[in-house]
């Protein structure tokens, strides 16, 4: 058999059940044995079926669909877009499409007031579950899709003063920060100064808090600096101009937001400052060697020259790890209130290293 021809009732056939405890036990309802569940389910691997998506969004009364909210900025960064690839793949798997919610629909201006609550009718009567990721406290629609009456799922925890999401996947964003710190200081450097996102987003703030603490700490005086969430290179490199300026002892920059790192790069290069470890460290009158590094991983920091230390937040592994938790929330395989991990990965480069890491 195909995909194609393989049907729910050649499932329960094959595994020895009747046609709807084959399907409680693949949408994960009803009172179905955990051993029958996973006896049903392996079949239905086997065999290679995949569900009616139409029969079953009649079956439940269901949209067929599941929002995304991403913030404002994302349509510019790399980041954003790999993340939605894999979140899509992802509700494919389970027979959801994937709606991206636009600023305006999310916050209810298409029918729908804004503010807490305001968006609530016009999404849920649009979609089964919502994703939101990186939810801003200052975002006028978040508060309204969390109270919107359907599951929500949040990449990274919501800070603000409203209703908890159903479920949430988040990054240990602080430890990722402290291995950037502790990288560039095993290194060599003596003096970094990070570029933190500005925002209220939990990523945003982790860094912030992070950059301060573990300077508190180690007994370093980290120059922190705030830029814009999405900062372009043009932005990040005119910060650090000013901040190399001002502060010629700092030796390592680590840049958060997502493909500015490059504009690190170009101050390094306009003031004379050779970028990586290699360079022995300088006589007086000589420039510093800088060390530069990414809270973001992409292609930014991948092309660039050198090629940038950086984190591998692993965006489209990230996407479906969050669509994965509201599916399976919807399907009743996961309670309400799921908190998951996602991993992330030093990429340690030669912006940083004196050879291939």
């Amino acid at each position: 058999m195909t995909s194609r021809t393989v049907t729910l009732l050649d499932v329960a056939r094959t595994a020895g059940v009747s046609k709807s405890t084959a399907s409680d036990a693949l949408q994960g309802s009803g009172r179905v044995a955990e051993a029958t569940r996973d006896r049903v389910r392996a079949v239905a691997e086997e065999l290679g079926y995949r569900p009616n998506s139409a029969a079953r969004r009649l079956r439940r009364s269901s949209t067929g669909a599941i929002g995304l909210h991403l913030p404002q900025t994302a349509t510019r960064l790399d980041y954003y877009m790999n993340l939605a690839f894999g979140a899509v793949a992802r509700a494919q798997e389970d027979g959801f499409d994937v709606v991206l919610l636009a600023p305006a629909s999310s916050m209810g201006s298409a029918g729908g007031a804004t503010g807490p609550g305001g968006a609530s009718g016009p999404v849920a009567s649009r979609v089964d579950g919502l994703l939101v990721i990186d939810p801003e406290v200052g975002d006028s629609a978040v508060p309204g899709l969390l109270d919107a009456g359907v599951p929500v799922v949040t990449g990274e925890r919501y800070l603000g003063p409203t209703a908890a999401p159903t479920g949430a996947v988040i990054c240990d964003n602080a430890a990722s920060l402290t291995a950037l710190l502790d990288h560039v200081t095993e290194r060599g450097a003596r003096r970094p100064a990070v570029l933190a996102p500005a925002g209220t987003s939990a990523w945003a703030t982790a860094l912030r808090a992070t950059a301060a603490s573990w300077g508190q700490e180690h007994g370093v005086d980290v120059a922190l600096r705030t830029v814009p969430f999405a900062a372009t290179p043009g932005e990040a490199e005119e910060t650090t101009l000013a901040l190399l300026r001002a502060d010629p002892a700092v030796d390592a920059v680590i840049c958060a937001p997502d493909g500015a790192a490059p504009g690190v790069l170009r101050a390094a290069a306009t003031l004379g400052r050779p970028v990586g470890p290699g360079a022995p460290r300088p006589t007086a009158g000589e420039p510093t060697p800088l060390l530069v590094a990414s809270c973001v991983d992409g292609t930014a920091t991948r092309s660039a020259e050198p090629p940038v230390t950086a984190v591998d937040l692993r965006p489209a592994a990230y996407g479906r790890a969050c669509a994965e938790l509201l599916c399976d929330i919807l399907a009743g395989r996961t309670p309400p209130d799921t908190v998951r991990r996602h991993a992330w990965a030093l990429e340690t480069r030669a912006s940083t290293t004196a050879g291939p890491a």
